[in-house]
């Protein structure tokens, strides 16, 4: 079977589709690739919050699914919203890789040893909210662009130290440039960070069951738990939150964090059960009981 797949055109975003035509050829698949640009990759002198938030990095391959120009659209899960255009349907989770955030400086200082008035590159809110929360005395500043793009700037010392997902430096064999891994008990992920996606149209059978040949169900209910509590707290608007989970003789761990933008304050919450929905709901509607939402609202 021919399939088409839709892919940002990043160095990461290529390598994650080419590894996804890597375990689909085997099965006997025809597989091409389609790069396609989209809004987050066009517009990079803006917050991304302001052109849409993550999903700006999408928009533009779900149309071409719809539109039936490609089959299939290969993401990092981090950057796809809990709701899904009408039609569309995640159906396959890869199995997750390293979840935790990488520091790189140019010193090769850790991040609690950074001097004060160091600048910090990063362009999401909520390693800006837990870098100012634990360094308050750092400068963060938005930083846009692919990795090759943001490493590129560290060296050029424009920054003193950026942060990026560890995730896309193994992918990519750039490991070696990382000062510190930070802990996800401490510094804590995106819902979905470092797994990838699959998504295709709603009704394409065969496409669904090719995909679903490369399903990894164990990342599929861990990452499920973060996503039930993104969207229990997103509501459709840009939030500084975080939710990292992993699972232990058949009942998962969540823990969270929801903060104002400035860090001046953070609510974190950490729950168990074998149900992930309802992990993911409790710890949420904790930290709504707690002020979560006048808190990123003030």
């Amino acid at each position: 079977m021919k399939i088409r797949i839709g892919t940002r055109g990043s160095v990461l975003a290529l390598w994650q589709a080419e590894h996804v035509k890597g375990l689909l050829a085997p099965q006997g698949h025809d597989v091409e690739l389609h790069k396609i640009t989209t809004t987050g990759d066009q517009v990079l002198d803006r917050r991304l919050e302001s052109i849409g938030g993550k999903g700006a990095f999408l928009k533009e391959i779900e149309e071409a699914l719809l539109a039936g120009q490609v089959d299939l659209a290969v993401h990092s899960l981090k950057d796809v919203p809990t709701a899904l255009p009408r039609g569309l349907m995640l159906c396959a989770y890869l199995e997750r890789a390293d979840a935790r955030d990488a520091l790189l400086s140019n010193s090769g200082r850790r991040l609690e040893a950074l001097p004060p008035g160091a600048r910090l590159g990063t362009s999401s809110l909520r390693r800006s909210s837990q870098v100012k929360a634990m360094r308050p005395d750092l400068h963060v500043d938005d930083l846009r662009g692919n990795v090759d793009t943001r490493i590129r700037r560290l060296r050029e010392r424009h920054y003193d130290a950026i942060l990026l997902a560890m995730a896309g430096l193994v992918r990519l064999g750039r490991t070696g440039e990382v000062t510190q891994v930070l802990d996800p008990g401490v510094f804590v992920p995106a819902p979905g960070q470092g797994t990838i996606v699959l998504e295709c149209r709603q009704g394409d059978d065969p496409v669904r069951a090719a995909a679903g040949a490369l399903h990894h169900e164990p990342t599929a209910q861990v990452v499920r738990t973060e996503r039930t509590f993104l969207a229990a707290l997103e509501g459709g608007c840009n939030v500084p939150l975080g939710a990292h989970a992993t699972m232990d003789g058949g009942r998962f761990h969540l823990r969270a964090f929801v903060a104002r933008y400035d860090g001046s304050a953070v609510l974190r919450g950490e729950d168990w059960d074998a149900d992930p929905d309802a992990l993911g709901k409790r710890v949420a509607a904790d930290l709504l009981a707690r002020g979560a939402w006048q808190l990123v609202r003030s």
